[in-house]
């Protein structure tokens, strides 16, 4: 788990350091510059520095500092000169025009190979100035400290312009920003160093391998003690969705899975997939609520039941019923969101989690999508609550996660029921229902981008990438 933190709490750990600000900024100035190296700054380069007044200034002058002594031919343009005459920023800019680094006004742009971005830090709000505006035509790469000047370091917005940033350095923890809205955009390959500061309240925990769990077999595993599946759906034109599901927890790693389709389906499910059992449940096209009581009894010999995949419209009675009758684990997605009218059915004796996207989240809940508002509802409810995007979020009773694997490879039909199964498949292999929401989550995007260094992503592809992620 990596921590990701506030501009606000950020202040809170700068002010709260052992070490003195002169330390924390030698450190910071220093892996920016040693960034810049990274990007080809050598002997002779040029190299403009763009430096504000504040703190972030004084480390895109220790930056300044370090490049001119390794022969880079540095200069800082200077949006202000730093305030206090013995502020640690007006020190480090003393230290730099002693090392041979040029410092001129803010002015026009000037020829560089690299830019560095020191103007604003992770406290910045609002609009950029005018006289910082021509710097963001410049067509040299741009180094940003902590943040690109004009992104909003708390959620990523931008109010106006701001800077691309090829590479962006930050220190001791991720900011929400960098995650959220243009951040990933904006920031460029993002890098975390460490300058001394410790601790801190996170406001989002980011996944890592680490915390992405595979639940483990004993030697005596049988396939009904790996981990059961039964997933519940399909309708006219929409039974692919419930067998990518099934198909999905199987290479996922569940023991034993099962697809429940309206009896008229069984038949077309069973050609599709010689690993996943069927049942057919009465006898229509579409599910009716009295279905419920056969398809209790099924359910009852497994360990999790998805329900939605390919179910269709007009399922509100048959999902309410469902709901209402079956105390075990319950994962509800797509469809049977949709027929929900109301966040209060959520709350029911088994334990629940939903995977909605932002449409089926806005519809359930009438709130725009938000990792706040996903948190809101899953207290609300006491369900686990995916809320699929980029990046995802799985929200329960602690402090959100935030999942950034994955990308724009996942928007192709089907990928959504893929991530039902091996979600499901996680949570009935003794996961706990934010544990497997978070590493099914995980997985389901490593697995999309694997896929996508060689071949188009497809729903059918990510079901075998998916058992080979997790192999």
């Amino acid at each position: 788990m990596q921590l990701v933190i506030t501009p606000g709490e950020s202040a809170v750990l700068d002010a709260a350091a052992a070490d003195r600000i002169e330390s924390l900024m030698e450190r910071a100035g220093l892996w920016v510059a040693l960034a810049a190296v990274d990007m080809g700054v050598g002997y002779g380069s040029q190299v403009a520095v763009l430096a504000g007044p504040g703190n972030n200034g004084g480390d895109a002058y220790v930056a300044a500092k370090y490049l001119a002594r390794r022969g880079a031919a540095v200069v800082v343009h200077a949006r202000g000169f730093p305030k206090g005459d013995f502020s640690a920023a007006r020190k480090a800019s003393v230290a730099a025009a002693r090392a041979g680094v040029g410092v001129v006004p803010l002015d026009d742009p000037a020829p560089a190979d690299l830019i560095i971005d020191g103007l604003y830090g992770s406290g910045f709000h609002g609009s950029l100035p005018d006289d910082v505006l021509p710097w963001l035509a410049h067509t040299a790469p741009v180094l940003a400290i902590d943040v690109p000047s004009g992104l909003s370091a708390g959620d990523g917005t931008v109010a106006g312009e701001a800077f691309f940033a090829e590479r962006t350095v930050t220190f001791h923890a991720r900011k929400v920003g960098h995650l959220l809205g243009e951040g990933p955009e904006r920031c460029g390959v993002l890098e975390v160093r460490d300058i001394g500061l410790e601790g801190g309240t996170p406001e989002l925990r980011l996944v890592t391998e680490a915390d992405a769990e595979i639940p483990a077999r004993p030697r005596t595993a049988h396939k009904w003690s790996a981990g059961s599946v039964l997933v519940v759906g399909g309708s006219p034109g929409l039974t692919g969705a419930v067998m990518l599901a099934a198909a999905s927890a199987l290479r996922a790693g569940a023991g034993a899975v099962a697809a429940a389709v309206p009896g008229r389906w069984q038949g077309a499910l069973e050609a599709m997939s010689a690993g996943v059992m069927t049942r057919g449940i009465g006898n229509g096209d579409q599910f009716d609520p009295a279905d419920v009581a056969e398809l209790l009894e099924q359910a009852a010999r497994f360990d999790v039941v998805a329900l939605g995949p390919g179910l269709g419209p007009d399922q509100d009675k048959f999902v309410a019923e469902l709901i209402g009758s079956w105390d075990g684990k319950l994962l509800i997605d797509a469809d049977g969101l949709n027929a929900i009218s109301d966040p209060a059915q959520l709350r029911r004796t088994g334990e629940t989690l939903i995977t909605p996207h932002a449409g089926e989240f806005r519809r359930l809940t009438g709130e725009g999508a938000s990792y706040s508002a996903a948190a809101t509802l899953a207290t609300a409810t006491g369900t686990t609550v995916l809320l699929k995007g980029n990046p995802t979020f799985v929200c329960a009773a602690a402090t959100p996660w935030v999942i950034t694997e994955g990308g724009p490879e996942l928007a192709t039909i089907g990928t959504g029921d893929v991530l039902t199964g091996t979600v499901a498949a996680l949570w009935a292999g003794g996961l706990d229902s934010d544990a497997a929401a978070y590493a099914g989550a995980f997985w389901h995007g490593r697995a999309g981008r694997s896929l996508a260094d060689w071949s188009v992503v497809t729903a059918e592809s990510l079901v075998e990438e998916i058992g080979v992620v997790l192999r």
